[in-house]
């Protein structure tokens, strides 16, 4: 049902408990998520954005019970992929004349998707739309992370920013705003989603942020379109992603693995202890990506100052595992890392010296060449590979 959010503003969105997988199977969504859609109403109403396709139907049904569709003046798409998007088309069999204020990209890719001629009305950063007393302000903020993204700032009810997937994340709650629910629970799944999807943007979003703040808005409010709404201290998230797009490290090594008969899992635990013994304050984290969740794990590399990525050598290579996760470092483009590769092998080695360069290519600063032990490790190998740990640790920055 409909919650009233500000005296104009109701949240006519879709909770979703069971979704576990996002973006196809790339992203992983253990607390589930929601797709948000706003009512804005005064001497005229507009829509805010609409949920992912499968609800097309529950949403439309559900918007008529909380108003007469005829009276939305206007529909307003921030950001046009499927869990945003995806109820337009069942919307628009209703009321297909209801003009469409998106971006000119925006327009581009509605069309792309649903394939109709429907009434758009492009915007731009600085165009304004009246609903009366209250005004909606659009920003375009392009490549966050969609090229046709937009926000819209609306001058009403203390100032509130319709960030879209600004300042989002996959958690459902019925309670919608961010003082109701588990608060380090909340900002874990809101880094995650930077980290995952946002991070690539970077210097896009410290770029907008600062042109928001430059325009010295008042702020009570930030109604993202996944998870909860920023209402306790909104500046809080803003102030998060600043930090997060900075380069952002902890005090923090991970170390990830595959392996096939247990070598490279104890090479990684030696390197652990290595590590540990130079710099106790450091915190090492060890996760063996074929088991561990890899949205998670992208996570902790997020978080680290430094990064060490292990495999066996397999038809002269490394896993399939670890080649994925490369990949998706690769794409992030973390900055000011520094990382080294490890790895077992048996008659012919090649996954030490192919991760070093992978590593090096996706922007991580090498170490050194990596360590790579023949069979099974004894313990001289595994003495090695804690003197490997511990030299490591002596070059952390």
């Amino acid at each position: 049902m409909a919650k009233q959010i500000t005296p104009k503003v109701s949240w006519v969105g879709k909770v979703d408990w069971e979704l576990t997988r996002f973006h196809g199977d790339e992203y992983s969504t253990h607390r589930g998520s929601s797709y948000n859609s706003y009512l804005v109403r005064d001497q005229k109403t507009a829509l805010i954005d609409t949920v992912w396709q499968p609800y097309d139907r529950e949403f439309v049904s559900r918007l008529k019970q909380e108003i007469d569709l005829k009276e939305i003046d206007y529909i307003v798409m921030q950001h046009n992929e499927i869990d945003h998007s995806g109820a337009l088309p069942e919307l628009m069999r209703e009321i297909p004349d209801t003009p469409i204020y998106c971006t000119k990209k925006g327009e581009a890719i509605i069309r792309g998707h649903y394939h109709a001629d429907w009434n758009f009305v492009n915007v731009k950063t600085g165009d304004t739309l009246s609903l009366g007393d209250t005004t909606l302000t659009f920003i375009e903020a392009t490549m966050l992370h969609w090229p046709d993204t937009m926000f819209t700032y609306m001058n009403q009810d203390g100032g509130i920013l319709f960030s879209n997937d600004g300042f989002g994340q996959h958690f459902a709650t019925e309670s919608l705003f961010n003082d109701t629910v588990e608060q380090a629970a909340l900002m874990y799944e809101a880094e995650k989603y930077y980290a995952n999807i946002l991070n690539l943007y970077s210097p896009m979003v410290t770029k907008k942020i600062q042109q928001i703040l430059s325009m010295n808005l008042p702020l009570s409010m930030i109604c993202p379109s996944h998870g909860v709404i920023w209402k306790e201290n909104p500046a809080q998230i803003v102030e998060k992603y600043l930090a997060w797009a900075d380069a952002y490290q902890e005090n923090l090594v991970t170390i990830v693995y595959d392996t096939m008969w247990q070598s490279t899992r104890k090479m990684a635990e030696a390197i652990a202890d290595g590590i540990r013994e130079v710099v106790p304050d450091t915190k090492v984290v060890i996760k063996n990506i074929a088991h561990d969740d890899k949205n998670d794990v992208i996570t902790e590399i997020f978080r680290s100052r430094a990064v060490l990525v292990g495999s066996p050598t397999i038809n002269n290579s490394h896993s399939f595992a670890i080649a994925g996760l490369l990949e998706m470092m690769s794409g992030l483009k973390f900055k000011r890392k520094q990382a080294a590769a490890f790895g077992s092998y048996g008659w012919g080695g090649g996954s030490v010296k192919q991760i070093s360069t992978k590593l090096a290519e996706a922007g991580f600063e090498l170490v050194n060449d990596g360590i790579g032990k023949l069979w099974v490790p004894d313990n001289t190998a595994l003495d090695d590979c804690k003197e490997f740990g511990r030299e490591f640790a002596k070059q952390l920055k």
